[in-house]
Protein backbone atom coordinates (compact mmCIF):
# COMPACT_ATOMS: atom_id res chain seq x y z
CA UNK A 1 0.00 0.00 0.00
CA UNK A 2 1.35 3.41 -0.88
CA UNK A 3 1.63 5.79 2.09
CA UNK A 4 2.01 9.55 2.09
CA UNK A 5 3.97 11.55 4.68
CA UNK A 6 2.03 13.69 7.16
CA UNK A 7 3.08 16.38 9.62
CA UNK A 8 2.64 14.94 13.08
CA UNK A 9 4.69 14.27 16.19
CA UNK A 10 3.16 10.75 16.36
CA UNK A 11 2.38 9.64 12.80
CA UNK A 12 4.90 9.61 9.95
CA UNK A 13 2.84 8.27 7.03
CA UNK A 14 -0.74 7.27 6.20
CA UNK A 15 -1.98 5.04 3.39
CA UNK A 16 -5.55 4.14 2.48
CA UNK A 17 -7.08 1.58 0.12
CA UNK A 18 -10.37 -0.34 0.13
CA UNK A 19 -11.33 0.56 3.73
CA UNK A 20 -7.87 -0.37 5.02
CA UNK A 21 -5.71 2.36 6.52
CA UNK A 22 -2.02 1.75 7.07
CA UNK A 23 -0.16 4.00 9.50
CA UNK A 24 3.58 4.20 10.02
CA UNK A 25 4.32 5.82 13.34
CA UNK A 26 7.38 7.96 14.03
CA UNK A 27 8.85 5.14 16.15
CA UNK A 28 8.86 2.90 13.05
CA UNK A 29 5.84 0.77 13.95
CA UNK A 30 3.42 0.00 11.12
CA UNK A 31 -0.21 -0.99 11.70
CA UNK A 32 -3.16 -1.72 9.42
CA UNK A 33 -6.64 -0.71 10.54
CA UNK A 34 -9.69 -2.29 8.93
CA UNK A 35 -13.25 -1.11 8.14
CA UNK A 36 -12.12 2.52 7.99
CA UNK A 37 -14.49 4.69 5.98
CA UNK A 38 -13.06 7.23 3.54
CA UNK A 39 -14.49 9.99 5.77
CA UNK A 40 -12.53 8.79 8.82
CA UNK A 41 -9.33 8.73 6.79
CA UNK A 42 -9.96 12.24 5.43
CA UNK A 43 -10.76 13.51 8.92
CA UNK A 44 -7.46 12.11 10.18
CA UNK A 45 -5.55 13.77 7.35
CA UNK A 46 -7.33 17.11 7.96
CA UNK A 47 -6.98 17.05 11.76
CA UNK A 48 -4.85 19.74 13.37
CA UNK A 49 -3.51 17.06 15.72
CA UNK A 50 -3.34 13.75 13.92
CA UNK A 51 -2.10 11.97 17.04
CA UNK A 52 -5.03 13.23 19.11
CA UNK A 53 -7.53 12.30 16.38
CA UNK A 54 -5.97 8.85 16.09
CA UNK A 55 -6.15 8.27 19.86
CA UNK A 56 -9.73 9.51 20.17
CA UNK A 57 -11.30 8.14 16.99
CA UNK A 58 -9.29 5.17 15.70
CA UNK A 59 -7.17 3.49 18.37
CA UNK A 60 -9.13 0.66 19.99
CA UNK A 61 -12.19 1.32 17.81
CA UNK A 62 -11.25 -0.69 14.73
CA UNK A 63 -9.75 -4.12 14.15
CA UNK A 64 -6.04 -3.86 13.42
CA UNK A 65 -2.91 -5.87 12.84
CA UNK A 66 0.70 -4.97 13.48
CA UNK A 67 2.92 -5.17 10.41
CA UNK A 68 6.14 -4.07 12.10
CA UNK A 69 6.94 -3.43 15.73
CA UNK A 70 8.17 0.06 16.59
CA UNK A 71 11.18 1.01 18.66
CA UNK A 72 10.83 2.94 21.90
CA UNK A 73 11.42 6.65 21.47
CA UNK A 74 14.21 7.83 23.72
CA UNK A 75 13.65 11.29 25.12
CA UNK A 76 16.40 13.46 26.44
CA UNK A 77 15.84 15.48 29.57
Amino acid sequence: MRRMPVKSTVIAEVGYEDEVMEIRFNNGGIYRYFNISPEVCLNLLRADSKGRFFNQEIRGGYPCTRIRKGRPILRRS
